[in-house]
């Protein structure tokens, strides 16, 4: 099996894990969205420790990176937050798609702040994939909107983290960046929890703790993907997660994604598939001038 193959068959598992997460944080209901949070970043930090101790690197990191493992979890924390909070309010699919214009945001974020060039192709992409959101978001004055609003936040603070990741590149192992920006996470979170904790049955503490479980093994899958093909290459496959998230989401709680919010994802992923296309073009184009 080629590498690119192998990318493909990983991200593809770490969509369907992140979208049984995603399916879990809302099966586990009326929990406060920190604490669901919580359990997610714990479980992982757990897991991530285990790989930390077994190749015997630093738990936190070295000392030149620590602004950007701290900047990376800052950011991390706020988005996946705000996610949460998506997930237990809109349909899970709307939630789920909002979270993936974080790509595009990213470029704009790179242009910004690391001086990378957006190419045209990049720039028409972005606007078609922020049109699409106005689908699925139907914008009107009324509280209805908060949810979508912190859905497309949490993208925003997620591109700002995988922005961090891109200046990270492979100073860190990346089961240290997992195991940093989960403990950030649990410590910031930990004591508003002790506050406001709200008692949870047996299958609640079953459903986040499945939740994350599922947020390790799409985390991994998604790292370790990247390490057999460019993400340019196979970044499109991750798009999965929305299919997942649709059927999990009218299987589980009858929750059927209107024409709008359909005609959404349709278009992001347009935006997504034209971009995917673009790059290994330019990739071709590239190699066939370095021949």
């Amino acid at each position: 099996m080629s590498d690119r193959n192998k990318g493909i068959i990983l991200l593809l598992i770490s969509a369907f894990g992140f979208s049984l997460m995603a399916a879990c944080v809302k099966l586990s209901g009326e929990v406060p969205t920190v604490q669901k949070t919580l359990f997610r970043n714990a479980v992982s930090m757990i897991i991530a420790f285990g790989f930390v101790r077994h190749y015997k690197e630093r738990l936190f990191g070295k000392k030149e990176n620590q602004k950007f493992l701290m900047l990376r979890s800052a950011l991390g924390a706020a988005g996946i937050v705000l996610y949460f909070y998506a997930i237990d309010h809109l349909v899970l699919s709307d939630a789920d798609m909002l979270n993936k214009m974080s790509p595009f945001l990213t470029i704009v974020f790179a242009a910004l702040f690391l001086k990378e060039r957006a190419r045209l192709f990049q720039t028409m992409a972005i606007i078609i994939a922020f049109i699409g959101t106005l689908f699925i978001i139907k914008p009107e004055f009324s509280v209805e909107t908060i949810p979508y609003i912190a859905g497309i936040f949490s993208a925003v603070f997620a591109a700002g983290a995988y922005t961090v990741l891109r200046v990270l590149g492979n100073k860190e192992q990346f089961y240290t960046v997992v195991f940093y920006f989960s403990f950030f996470t649990t410590m910031i979170l930990l004591p508003f929890v002790i506050i406001f904790y709200e008692p949870m049955t047996w299958q609640q503490w079953v459903y986040l703790l499945a939740a994350g479980i599922f947020a390790t093994v799409g985390q991994f899958g998604i790292t370790v993907a990247y390490k057999y093909a460019p993400a340019k290459e196979i970044s499109i496959f991750f798009y999965s997660t929305v299919v997942y998230s649709a059927l999990i989401s009218i299987v589980l709680f009858g929750q059927v994604p209107d024409l709008l919010s359909v005609l959404g994802y349709i278009t992001i992923f347009g935006a997504s598939f034209y971009m995917f296309l673009k790059n290994n073009e330019e990739h071709r184009k590239h190699q066939h001038t370095n021949a």
